[in-house]
């Protein structure tokens, strides 16, 4: 790994981002977020440190913001009369290229859409839709 100085200080940019949602490269997406989680508890037994460590459920969580034209074409997409929440389960690849130029992608798995909605106030100059996912787990690279 190279300790050079980034050039002009950059390393990672939202311009090096390309979400695949869908099977089609997203361009009206304005941010995503992803994380998992994992239940971890410390054991006690004799003495005051922990004897072992527990482990529970494994949980992953996602949401998108949106324009709206592009939730508007995913819903027309959709078999007539089935709402954003009735799409099939899809995954989600966000890659982006690190310090070297190699490809870095992290898939969320089996996404469904949680909700469909629309904000708008007087004034505004574009139509943004955020939408929280329910996933499966998350590959990390």
């Amino acid at each position: 790994m190279s300790h050079l100085p980034l050039i002009n200080g950059q390393r990672h940019s939202w311009s090096s981002i390309e979400v695949n949602l869908l099977d089609r490269i997203v361009t009206g997406i304005t941010s995503i977020s992803y994380d998992d989680t994992e239940m971890k508890e410390n054991h006690y037994g004799a003495g005051n440190m922990p004897v072992h460590r527990g482990r529970g459920k494994y949980e992953a969580n996602a949401s998108m913001t949106l324009y709206n034209y592009e939730v508007e074409a995913i819903q027309a997409a959709l078999p007539r009369g089935q709402r954003l929440m009735d799409s099939p389960p899809f995954d989600v690849k966000v890659s982006f290229l690190d310090e070297s130029n190699a490809i870095i992608t992290h898939v969320i798995r089996n996404c469904e859409f949680k909700s469909n909605n629309r904000n708008m106030s007087q004034g505004d100059t574009k139509i943004e839709v955020s939408i929280d996912l329910i996933v499966s787990h998350i590959e990390w690279n």
